[in-house]
């Protein structure tokens, strides 16, 4: 499956997403923290995972989930929908 033709690019205001940028600047000098992964290489990854888990995701986006979550977070003694 050609992966690069699902991508598709929406519109955003300018500067949408500055407001979700981290600078890690301080938790690195104040703790010695670093990330483990750089952005693109967490991206790739996170999406190396996706394409290798599609059963999981198939499960996820069916909404079949939702019978599970009803049937165990329900509080107990309740009826059922």
């Amino acid at each position: 499956m050609p992966h690069r033709n699902l991508i598709s690019f929406v519109d955003r205001p300018a500067g949408h997403d500055r407001r979700y940028a981290i600078n890690a600047a301080k938790i690195e000098r104040e703790l010695g923290w670093r990330p483990a992964e750089t952005f693109a290489t967490g991206l790739r990854r996170t999406v190396q995972w996706y394409l290798a888990h599609q059963d999981w995701v198939e499960q996820v986006t069916s909404g079949a989930y939702r019978h599970w979550i009803e049937s165990e977070l329900r509080p107990r003694g309740s009826a059922a929908r």
